[in-house]
């Protein structure tokens, strides 16, 4: 086994890899995307970029930013354990830093590991700049869209510093040309490189991933509920078409409702568009009330027919007192009382209990959509000899840092065997490789798949579970997905192949679009 051969770089620390020196010979010459499945060392890169750039400019400083403070401690201890600089050159950067300490860090440190919120303060406040900066690393570049701290970042640092060079790091930037385009110009970028399992280079140190679909069908009693729903929104749906909403009824999405809700509360006053935005609010709580029964189960719909029984709003007022939308929470009550729930959890608990049986040391993850069902989910695998279930959440779910990062010790130490996580698990943590990952429901965004998928299948074959009921948004999410990562790709692909994005140089660098 060949290793990376540097004098900044630990002896026998990082394998020399074909794949990574291609994209490194486009990253030293170029401001970079580079997007690399899970696993495949794209932090690597970002490594022995850092030290070339030390060769080229001794006294120069690097920045490395994530997303969210456990990845940024993961990169921090990462280049701390492969490079071969003293550990007073790196620095780990925090909010709970006070801002005049701070200011001393950046003054010392060689290598700078933050969160983006934290330097876009820091930089509006003229407590630092990028002027002695010759790289700047985007992890998690699929960020840099919107109101996000990258742009701001990447549009100082390219005004400020003398030796730029920007290197995007992700594993799915997004299923459009406009969303790729968007993500390059917003971080000052050049050129993409794009590697998939599929590329010759990557195929030997790519382990196989094994993906199922365990379909189940909806129960006659969901059926059934389903039609009531249905009625109901298409009744608002007619309704909606009197103020010129012309989509059919089984083409409408919840982005459409929302977006014709956004539009009648931009229109002038009136009646009518007051009339109108209550029924759109209608048409959006129904859809919702329609997915929580395909994807999740009674439970799940019941919680929420509570909820919006005590709403105040006048949407869920009226709505809670259609009779049709009354008999659906009749319906339901009553099947809850009788302990109902969606087949895919009685297939889940098969699944799991064979996983254990057959290899009891077996770590799993289980991806769910909603906090109701990763609270349910450990509640009814607790029930599974050997299972030993831990949910973990957010903050935003009152899970702090600290106790994320204990269960996760837990998790690795063995005292829970299957973590059951949102979409908080799918980036971000320092999750251990797992033998199975499961999917409670499908997710419509390419990135999430891509996300979910690099959770499994690293350094052995890995296997992946997905969980479908027939006929219902569980497909539609799936293949609206698949064909988005798909369209990803070759977007990518396309753009590898045009080459560089031309530069202009007037007092600053500025980005051209594509051509």
């Amino acid at each position: 086994m060949d290793f990376v051969n540097h004098r900044l770089i630990k002896n026998g620390k990082i394998e020399s890899r074909l794949y990574q020196e291609t994209i490194l010979e486009s990253a030293v010459k170029h401001n970079l995307l580079c997007v690399l499945p899970t696993g495949l060392g794209k932090t690597a890169i970002a490594v022995i970029l850092s030290a070339y750039r030390f060769d080229a400019y001794p006294n120069s400083k690097i920045m490395i930013l994530a997303p969210t403070k456990p990845l940024t401690e993961q990169h921090f201890k990462t280049f701390k354990e492969v490079m071969n600089l003293p550990e007073s050159d790196f620095v780990l950067i925090t909010g709970q830093i006070k801002p005049e300490k701070r200011m001393d860090l950046y003054q010392k440190a060689k290598l700078i590991f933050a969160t983006p919120q934290t330097i876009k303060n820091d930089l509006e406040n003229k407590r630092l700049s990028l002027e002695d900066v010759s790289l700047l690393v985007f992890d998690e570049a699929h960020h840099a869209v919107g109101d996000y701290a990258y742009p701001y970042i990447a549009k100082k640092y390219m005004e400020e510093a003398k030796h730029i060079r920007i290197l995007g790091l992700t594993a799915s930037p997004g299923g459009t040309k406009e969303k790729i385009k968007e993500i390059m110009k917003n971080l000052g970028i050049e050129k993409a490189e794009i590697r998939t399992e599929n590329d010759y280079d990557v195929r030997p140190w790519v382990k196989e991933k094994r993906i199922e679909w365990v379909s189940v069908e909806l129960p006659s009693s969901f059926d059934t509920i389903r039609s009531y729903l249905k009625k109901s929104l298409e009744e608002r749906i007619e309704s909606l078409r009197k103020i010129g909403f012309s989509k059919p009824s089984r083409l409408v999405t919840r982005r459409d409702l929302l977006e014709l809700q956004k539009t009648l509360q931009g229109k002038a006053h009136g009646r009518s568009k007051y009339w109108g935005i209550v029924v759109a609010s209608q048409a959006i709580k129904i859809e919702y009330a329609l997915t929580l029964l395909e994807t999740q189960g009674i439970t799940s719909l019941h919680r929420y027919l509570k909820k919006l029984s005590s709403d105040g709003s006048k949407s869920s007022k009226s709505l809670t007192n259609d009779d049709t939308i009354k008999h659906v929470m009749s319906i339901t009550s009553k099947l809850r009382a009788k302990g109902y729930t969606h087949p895919k959890m009685s297939k889940l608990c098969k699944i799991i209990s064979n996983q254990l049986c057959k290899t009891p040391n077996s770590k799993i993850i289980i991806f769910a959509n909603y906090r109701d069902m990763v609270k349910q989910i450990v509640n009814v695998l607790s029930n599974i000899e050997n299972a030993r279930p831990i949910e973990f959440m957010g903050q935003r779910e009152g899970i702090t840092q600290k106790e994320q990062k204990r269960r996760i010790q837990d998790f690795k130490d063995g005292k829970y065997n299957i973590l059951v996580t949102t979409s908080v698990g799918e980036e971000g943590i320092d999750i251990p490789e797992m033998e199975l990952a499961i999917f409670y429901e499908p997710v419509p965004s390419e990135i999430r798949l891509i996300q979910r998928r690099g959770r499994v299948g690293r350094t052995k074959l890995g296997r992946i579970i997905i969980l479908l009921t027939k006929r219902t948004r569980d497909e539609a999410y799936y293949w609206t997905a698949h064909k988005k990562e798909k369209v990803m790709k070759k977007t990518l692909y396309d753009i590898r192949g045009k080459g560089d994005i031309k530069m202009k140089k007037k007092g600053q660098l500025k980005i051209e679009d594509f051509a």
